[in-house]
């Protein structure tokens, strides 16, 4: 016997800096090198018997258990990359390579931890992807998605929340909340003792544990179930704190370290300037579409969903009605009492039609004192003037203007698709035409 021969190759394998393991057909660990605590945080002890998926990242258990199966019967399968939670709840990112022993009926892995190169390269990505997403989401809750799925790249997510000041700086607000446990809150005063309130007040990051929370002078009150952990950073544009984001844990298993919070800061940045672009690019696209008096679609809008309204009548054979409005001695009303009053009365006039009308309906402003309205999804030609009628109730009461009351009557005028017309110009034509012989006819 030459002296190699007796060699334990168990011992070389304990010194490699990789992890080897074998894992059976339960998807159980069999035998794992010393490595894994350096890698995993987790003796060997505390691994071996234990199903595999109770160390993997939640959110890439099913690819894991695709990639394990495909493992068993083929060739060596390297160059697999998953997420493993480490012991103290920080994120691992590791390299697999695996083949199957059919001697053994154990699958045999190698386990590089690439953590260190994976998360510079994730978080550059997560950076161009959330400077991007600015421009191709459809609107602000689509960036938020769109914000979450970067993060939760980058560190356990998912339960992850954004919340922002309101106009006046005083409440926050969360249009965007996904948690496990709790629906998203109401809205919340600034100065309440809340960890939200804490970031904006300082606008500094805040890490909070069960041992850190202990800790304060005075203990915050969570907006609703106790997490474990907490780590919530300001989101700051043009130097001041317009609202911040948070991750939080209801588990020992996913903690958020020091690390954690440096990542989220370096990510918060552009996520802020991400948020504020959207905000200012919705605003913008509002004011096109949008009446600045009233904040009634204008026509331009008005427009657009009359024609949609008609492509879905041609296709699906649907019935809906325009109608005319104008206020009968408006400008009687202005010239007496001041254009302020005239304003305040068009704003009034928006208000209460809206009111007197479905959410499926529209009601514009083209200018003046002229209102179009779109009713949408009549079963037949008498539920549109029912639906007018609502809106000659809704002029019954008087108009509190700043120094006085006035009583006001509108002139209408209705056309029906597809009994009056099948196009934009006709239908428009014969309401404006019935709304001049209607007011005609009262004087």
């Amino acid at each position: 016997m030459q002296p190699h021969d007796s060699l334990d190759f168990s011992i070389l394998v304990d010194l490699l800096l990789d992890v080897i393991c074998a894992v059976d057909e339960n998807n159980r660990f069999v035998r794992v090198s010393a490595a894994c605590e350096q890698v995993f945080g987790y003796t060997q002890e505390e691994m071996i018997g234990r199903p595999m998926l109770d160390f993997v990242h939640p959110d890439d258990r099913q690819r894991t258990l695709k990639y394990a199966a495909s493992v068993k019967g083929h060739a060596p399968r390297p160059y697999f990359e998953n997420r493993y939670l480490r012991k103290d709840g920080t994120v691992a990112h590791i390299m697999w390579s695996a083949a199957w022993s059919e001697h053994d009926r154990l699958r045999i892995a190698a386990a590089r931890d690439v953590s260190g190169h994976k998360r510079e390269e994730v978080l550059r990505t997560a950076l161009l992807d959330i400077s991007e997403a600015v421009h191709h989401a459809k609107d602000l809750q689509d960036l938020f998605a769109h914000i979450h799925r970067c993060i939760s790249e980058l560190l356990p997510a998912r339960n992850f929340f954004i919340a922002l000041l309101d106009d006046a700086g005083e409440n926050l607000h969360f249009p965007y909340h996904v948690d496990e446990y709790d629906a998203r809150p109401e809205p919340v005063a600034l100065s309440d003792n809340t960890p939200c309130g804490e970031v904006v007040r300082s606008g500094k990051t805040l890490l909070l544990t069960s041992e850190s929370g202990s800790r304060l002078r005075q203990p915050l009150q969570p907006l609703g179930r106790a997490a474990l952990h907490w780590l919530g950073v300001p989101l700051i544009a043009d130097e001041r704190v317009t609202g911040l984001l948070a991750v939080q844990s209801y588990t020992g298993q996913v903690r958020y370290s020091e690390h954690d919070k440096e990542i989220l800061q370096f990510v918060s940045n552009q996520v802020a300037l991400a948020v504020e672009r959207k905000r200012l690019q919705q605003k913008l696209e509002h004011l096109a579409l949008h009446d600045p008096l009233t904040n009634l679609p204008n026509r331009r809008l008005f427009l657009e969903r009359l024609n949609s309204a008609l492509l879905r009548g041609q296709r699906y054979q649907e019935r809906f009605a325009l109608v005319f409005l104008d206020l009968d001695r408006f400008k009687e009303v202005n010239d007496r009492y001041g254009h302020v009053s005239g304003d305040c009365l068009l704003q009034q006039v928006g208000r209460r039609l809206e009111q007197s009308v479905r959410v499926s309906d529209t009601v514009a402003r083209l200018g003046g004192d002229e209102f179009v309205l779109l009713l949408e999804n009549l079963s037949e030609a008498a539920d549109a003037e029912q639906l007018v009628n609502k809106l000659r109730e809704a002029f019954g009461k008087d108009f509190p203007l700043p120094s006085v009351r006035v009583s006001i009557r509108p002139s209408t005028g209705i056309a029906l698709y597809p009994d009056d017309g099948q196009d934009e110009h006709t239908l428009l034509a014969v309401a404006d035409r019935r709304m001049y012989e209607a007011k005609q006819a009262e004087g």
